[in-house]
C-alpha cells in the first residue's frame, strides 16, 4: 500500500512539474523581416495565440515578450500574410513575413472558394488593391484599365457613371455585354458603392471557368474581396487626397471671324443689317470656358480593424465629393463597411460583411447641354451687361448652355444596403459546409425641378429672346429594388498519398424585385422647399407612370479539381441554372480544364532557366439571360379605339407586339490554351493566352410581315452568331539593384477578333443614329458588332466639270467644293446602296504597361493605357441642327473655300450631308493613365507619435492622352439619347461627357 501511495505521489509531483514547465513564462526575443528585402518592419503586432498579451517591433524590427513554453506566437502586420510560429523551449524567434501580394500571387479566388494559382486550370487574372487605392477614381473597375490583358475599360468624365467593362470581346448585342460582379459574395451589376480603400484584391474569370456562375458569367466573373481583421490590437489607418478635375482635351472652336465667314457660305442672307447689332459685340465667347469649370475632388477614409484568434473585425468610413467639369454637376457619397467574423467553436464560425452607402448626385441635362456647348454661335454672348442669357436660339436651334443648367435643378438621391451573412461548420477535418445570405437593397429619390421664366424682364428669371420655359416644372420619382441570393455549399477536401481532391456541391436561390413611380406637375413654387408634387396645378400636363421588374433564378452546382503530385491538374464544373426570364426554364451549362505544371518534373530539377512552368487548357459552355423580363410573354393593349363598318367608334383588346414565346438564353462556348512562366527565380513572369469564344443563339431581331399588325414589323428571336477570337500575353520584371532601389516593370496586351459569324434568318441590325443621317453602325455577318456602314468619300469637288462628270447625288446637290463619293454599285448614282463597311469601335489591339520603382523613402509609379486599330465616327461635326451652327476652328481652317481649295474638307457641312468615310478617324490612343510620386517618413521619425506609417504623395489621373481623333476623347461608351447602354451606338460622339483630367495630394497613415 505504501508502495502505491508513494508512486502516486510521484506521479502527482510529475504532473505538478509538467504543468508548471508548460505554464512557466519565458522571455522570447527576435527580430522581423520582410522575406523579400531583408528590411527590418516596425509596429508588427505579436500576440500569444488565445490570450490578449501582445507587443509591436521596436523601430529596429526587434520585440521582446513573456509567454509559456508550449505556447504559439502570432506574427501581423498589413500587407503582410499572418505567420503563426510554436515557442517550444525556444527564447530567440527571428520571423521572415511574406509580403500579402506575393500570397494574392498564389491564391486566387474562384467562385465559391479559393485555390492555389499553381493549381488553376483556367484563365483568372488577378490585381492587388492597393494598385486601385492609389488612383483618385470612384469605381475600381476605372482603376483596372491596362492592368489585366483582354479587360477593356471604356470610363467616363461624368461623375458617379460606371465604366463600360468588356472581358475578351463584345459577346452580346440585345441580352448585355457586361461581367457580374461578386463582391465578398454578394452577386451585383453595380459596384459604384465601394470605397476602393477597402479592397484586398480582385479577381477576373476570364475564361469557361466563370461556369460556375450558370447564365451570369458568359461575359466574364470580376471578384471583389473587400479587407477584413487580423490578429493583434487595432491597427487605425487613415487615406485621404484632395485635388481638383478639369477638361483633358479641349476642341478649339471657330471664332467670330471663322464663323461669320461660314455662316455667309452655309446660310447665304442670314446676316442681314438688322443682324448687325450681335455683331458689333468684341470678342468671342468661349462657351467652353463659360460653362465648364475646375472640378474640385475629395476622397477620406478611416478604417479599423483587429481582432483575436476568437474574431477579428474591420471597420471602415469613406467621405468621397466628386464633382463635375460641368458647373452645377456636384457628387458626394458615403459609405460605411464592417467586414467580421466569429469563431463561436472550432468547428463553427459566423462570417458578416455589411456596406451602408448615400450617395446624392447634382446631374446636369447631358445631352442637350453638351450639344448646346459645341453648336453655342460664338458671336452671342453667354450673358449680357443687363443681366439677360444671350439668346443662342436667334442664331441656330440650340439653347444658351448656361441658361439650361442654371435653370434645371436635378438631384438624385440614392441610398444602398448591401450585405452578406454567412455560417461555415467543419464537422469534418475534410468537410466544410458553407450557408450565405446575400442582399442587395436599393432607395432611390429623384426629382429635377425647371424654373419658370421667359424674355420679359419684369418676370421671373429673365431671358434674351425666344426662350422661356413657360410654366415651373417638377418631376419626381422612387425607384426601390431588393435583390437577394441565398446560397448553400459543401466542400469535401481530402489528401490521399500524392493525389489532392476538392470537390464542391451547391445549390442557390435567386430573387430581384424592382419598382417605380413618378410624377410630373407644373406652376409648383420656386423654393426648394416647397418641391412637392401636390403643390403643383394637376389639370395641367400632368403626368404619372409606375412599374417595376420581377425575376427568379434556381441553380444547382457542383465542382470538382484534382491534383497528382503537384504536377497533373484536372478541373471540372457543371451547372443547372433555372430562369423565370424564358419559357424554358432550366439549361445546363459546365466547363473541363486540364494543367500540366512542367517545372515540377524531375527531368526539370536541375536546369537554371525555369522557376516556374505550366501549360493550362479548358474549355465550356456558359449562359447569358440578361435580358428584359416578360420578353417573351403575350400581351394585350387595352382601352383601344376601334371603328366598326358602320363608323361606331368602341374599344377593346388587342395583342400588338408579336413575340417569340420560345425565347431561350444565349450560349457561349469557349476554348482556352495558356502557358505560365517564370524566370530567373521568378524576376520575370508572365502568362499567354489563346481563347476562341462563340455565342450562339444570340438574341437579334427578325422582320415579319406587315400584316401581323406588329407596330413596328419585328420581333426578338435567337438567331444570331458571334465569335470573338484572340490572344494575351503579360510580363512582369521585378528586381533590385543594391540595398535601395527596387523596381518593376509590367505589360500586357491583348489581340481580339470580333465577327458576326450567322444570322441564321435575322436581319441586319441597324444603330447608332446620328441626326439626318440616319443609322450609321449595321451589325451583319462577316463584320465585327457595330461596324460603320458609310458612304465612302473620295475627295472634294474642285470644278464645274467635275461635278458634271459625277454620279447623280441623292442626298444633296452636287456642287464645287463639296464631297465627292465613291458609286460602288455603279449605278450612276449615290444612295444607300453604295454604303461599305469602313471598320468598327472594338479595337483589334488593347493593354498597358507600368512601372513602379522606389529608392530609399522614395517611390514613383507609372500606368499606361491605349488601343490602336479601331475608328471612331465624329458624330457631333455630322450632325447639324442648322446652318448657324458653330463649327471647329481646325474645320474652319482647312475647309473648301475659293482661296483655299482644299482636297479633304468640304466647303460647308448641312443637314443633307450624309454619313461617310470623311467622318471616320483612327481611335487609337496611349494615355498616361496614372502618375504618382510618393515619400514615406522614416519610421524613427514617427515613434514619438506612435505612428508606424505615414506615406504622402502626389498623383494625376490621365496627365496626357496621345491620339490621332480631333475630337475631346477616344475613349466613348455606346450610350443612345437617354443615356444608357446601346451597343450599336459604340464609338459615335455625340454628346458625349469628355475624358477628365485629375490631379490631387494625399496621405497614408496608419497607426
Amino acid at each position: 500500500m505504501r508502495k502505491i501511495f508513494t508512486s502516486l505521489c510521484g506521479a502527482v509531483l510529475v504532473c505538478i512539474l509538467f504543468v508548471n514547465a508548460s505554464f512557466a513564462q519565458q522571455n522570447i526575443r527576435g527580430t522581423v523581416t520582410d522575406a523579400t528585402s531583408g528590411e527590418t518592419l516596425i509596429g508588427v503586432s505579436v500576440l500569444v495565440k488565445g490570450t490578449t498579451t501582445g507587443t509591436q517591433t521596436d523601430v529596429n524590427g526587434m520585440f521582446s515578450i513573456n509567454a509559456p513554453a508550449n505556447s504559439t506566437l502570432s506574427f501581423t502586420y498589413v500587407g503582410y500574410t499572418t505567420q503563426e510560429v510554436a515557442v517550444s523551449n525556444q527564447t530567440t524567434i527571428n520571423i521572415r513575413l511574406a509580403s500579402a501580394a506575393t500570397q494574392l500571387a498564389q491564391v486566387v479566388v474562384i467562385g465559391y472558394g479559393t485555390q492555389r494559382r499553381r493549381d488553376v486550370t483556367g484563365s483568372v487574372a488577378t490585381v492587388n488593391g492597393d494598385e486601385l487605392a492609389r488612383q483618385p477614381v470612384q469605381t475600381p473597375t476605372q482603376a483596372l484599365q491596362g492592368k489585366v490583358a483582354g479587360v477593356q475599360v471604356i470610363s467616363s468624365g461624368q461623375p458617379n457613371s460606371q465604366p463600360q467593362v468588356r472581358i475578351r470581346g463584345t459577346g452580346s448585342v440585345l441580352a448585355g455585354a457586361e461581367p457580374l460582379y461578386v463582391v465578398d459574395g454578394v452577386l451585383t451589376d453595380d459596384i459604384r458603392n465601394i470605397n476602393n480603400a477597402d479592397i484586398i484584391s480582385v479577381d477576373v474569370l476570364k475564361d469557361a471557368s466563370a461556369a460556375i456562375y450558370g447564365v451570369r458569367g458568359a461575359n466574364g466573373v470580376v471578384i471583389i474581396t473587400t479587407r477584413k481583421g487580423k490578429i493583434g490590437p487595432p491597427v487605425v489607418r487613415y487615406d485621404a487626397n484632395s485635388g481638383f478635375s478639369q477638361l483633358a482635351n479641349k476642341v478649339k472652336m471657330a471664332n467670330r471671324d471663322q464663323y461669320v465667314a461660314y455662316l455667309n457660305d452655309a446660310d447665304p442672307g442670314k446676316i442681314k443689317s438688322s443682324d448687325a447689332a450681335p455683331l458689333t459685340i468684341p470678342g468671342t465667347t468661349d462657351w467652353y470656358g463659360a460653362v465648364l469649370r475646375n472640378a474640385f475632388y475629395m476622397n477620406h477614409n478611416v478604417s479599423v480593424s483587429g481582432g483575436s484568434d476568437k474574431s477579428d473585425y474591420f471597420v471602415s468610413a469613406n467621405y468621397l465629393t466628386n464633382n463635375g467639369i460641368i458647373q452645377t454637376n456636384n457628387f458626394q457619397r458615403f459609405t460605411l463597411r464592417e467586414n467580421s467574423d466569429i469563431n463561436i467553436s472550432d468547428k463553427l464560425k459566423l462570417s458578416s460583411q455589411l456596406s451602408l452607402t448615400r450617395g446624392a448626385d447634382r446631374a446636369v441635362p447631358l445631352g442637350d447641354t453638351y450639344n448646346s456647348i459645341y453648336r453655342a454661335a460664338p458671336i452671342i454672348p453667354a450673358e449680357t451687361a443687363n443681366g439677360l442669357y444671350g439668346n443662342t436660339s436667334a442664331w441656330g436651334n440650340v439653347g444658351n448652355p448656361l441658361l439650361q443648367i442654371n435653370k434645371t435643378n436635378t438631384l438624385n438621391i440614392g441610398n444602398r444596403v448591401q450585405g452578406n451573412l454567412a455560417l461555415d461548420y467543419n464537422p469534418l477535418k475534410f468537410l466544410k459546409l458553407h450557408t450565405a445570405f446575400n442582399d442587395d437593397v436599393v432607395f432611390n429619390n429623384n426629382r429635377s425641378y425647371l424654373y419658370q421664366y421667359n424674355n420679359d424682364a419684369s418676370t421671373f428669371t429673365i431671358a434674351g429672346g425666344n426662350q422661356r420655359q413657360t410654366n415651373s416644372s417638377l418631376t419626381a420619382e422612387q425607384n426601390n429594388s431588393y435583390h437577394y441570393v441565398w446560397d448553400n455549399t459543401a466542400t469535401y477536401d481530402q489528401t490521399f498519398g500524392e493525389s489532392h481532391l476538392v470537390v464542391l456541391g451547391g445549390y442557390s436561390m435567386e430573387k430581384f424585385r424592382s419598382s417605380f413611380i413618378n410624377g410630373t406637375r407644373v406652376n409648383v413654387p420656386a423654393s426648394p422647399d416647397e418641391w412637392f408634387l401636390s403643390l403643383g396645378d394637376p389639370s395641367l400636363n400632368a403626368l404619372d407612370a409606375n412599374g417595376g421588374d420581377l425575376y427568379t433564378r434556381q441553380s444547382f452546382f457542383t465542382r470538382a479539381n484534382y491534383s497528382f503530385g503537384g504536377k497533373y491538374l484536372l478541373s471540372g464544373t457543371f451547372r443547372r441554372d433555372g430562369s423565370s426570364r424564358f419559357s424554358t426554364r432550366y439549361g445546363n451549362f459546365y466547363t473541363v480544364g486540364a494543367g500540366w505544371v512542367i517545372s515540377e518534373e524531375s527531368f526539370m530539377k536541375n536546369q537554371k532557366i525555369f522557376s516556374n512552368l505550366k501549360l493550362r487548357g479548358s474549355y465550356g459552355e456558359l449562359g447569358n439571360d440578361n435580358i428584359g423580363t416578360g420578353l417573351y410573354v403575350v400581351t394585350a393593349a387595352i382601352n383601344q379605339p376601334y371603328y366598326f363598318n358602320n363608323g361606331t367608334l368602341t374599344y377593346g383588346s388587342v395583342i400588338q407586339d408579336i413575340k417569340d414565346t420560345n425565347l431561350k438564353w444565349e450560349t457561349t462556348n469557349q476554348l482556352d490554351l495558356g502557358i505560365e512562366y517564370g524566370f530567373l527565380n521568378n524576376r520575370l513572369t508572365g502568362e499567354a493566352d489563346y481563347y476562341n469564344k462563340k455565342v450562339k443563339n444570340a438574341l437579334t431581331y427578325v422582320s415579319i410581315p406587315g400584316i401581323l399588325g406588329d407596330p413596328d414589323n419585328q420581333y426578338v428571336t435567337n438567331a444570331a452568331s458571334y465569335k470573338n477570337e484572340g490572344a494575351e500575353v503579360s510580363l512582369n520584371w521585378s528586381d533590385k539593384v543594391g540595398p535601395k532601389f527596387k523596381y518593376s516593370i509590367g505589360a500586357n496586351l491583348a489581340y481580339n477578333k470580333n465577327t458576326v459569324i450567322g444570322l441564321n434568318g435575322g436581319q441586319a441590325l441597324q444603330g447608332g443614329g446620328v441626326g439626318g443621317q440616319g443609322n450609321v453602325t449595321r451589325t451583319d455577318n462577316g463584320h465585327p458588332i457595330a461596324s460603320f456602314y458609310v458612304l465612302q468619300a473620295t475627295g472634294i469637288f474642285q470644278n464645274q466639270a467635275q461635278v458634271n462628270a459625277a454620279p447623280t447625288n441623292t442626298y444633296e446637290a452636287n456642287k464645287v467644293g463639296g464631297l465627292m463619293y465613291a458609286d460602288i454599285n455603279h449605278d450612276g448614282k449615290i444612295d444607300a446602296n453604295d454604303r461599305i463597311y469602313a471598320g468598327s469601335y472594338q479595337p483589334k489591339f488593347f493593354g498597358g504597361f507600368n512601372v513602379s520603382m522606389s529608392y530609399g523613402d522614395f517611390d514613383l509609379n507609372a500606368d499606361f493605357y491605349g488601343n490602336w486599330g479601331n475608328k471612331i465616327y465624329n458624330g457631333k461635326k455630322a450632325y447639324r441642327y442648322s446652318p448657324e451652327d458653330n463649327i471647329e476652328s481646325n474645320y474652319a481652317n482647312n475647309r473648301w473655300t475659293t482661296s483655299n481649295p482644299s482636297t479633304t474638307d468640304p466647303n460647308v457641312i448641312t443637314q443633307s450631308t450624309p454619313a461617310s468615310t470623311y467622318f471616320i478617324e483612327s481611335g487609337a490612343f496611349l494615355r498616361l493613365n496614372n502618375l504618382s510620386l510618393g515619400y514615406t517618413v522614416p519610421s524613427e521619425l514617427l515613434k514619438r507619435a506612435k505612428i508606424s506609417r505615414l506615406r504622402i504623395f502626389a498623383t494625376s489621373q490621365n496627365l496626357f492622352t496621345a491620339k490621332r481623333y480631333s475630337g475631346f476623347s477616344p475613349e466613348l461608351q455606346g450610350l443612345d439619347p437617354n443615356n444608357t447602354t446601346n451597343i450599336l451606338s459604340s464609338g459615335i460622339e455625340l454628346g458625349t461627357y469628355p475624358t477628365i483630367r485629375t490631379f490631387s495630394f494625399g496621405l497614408n497613415l496608419q497607426f
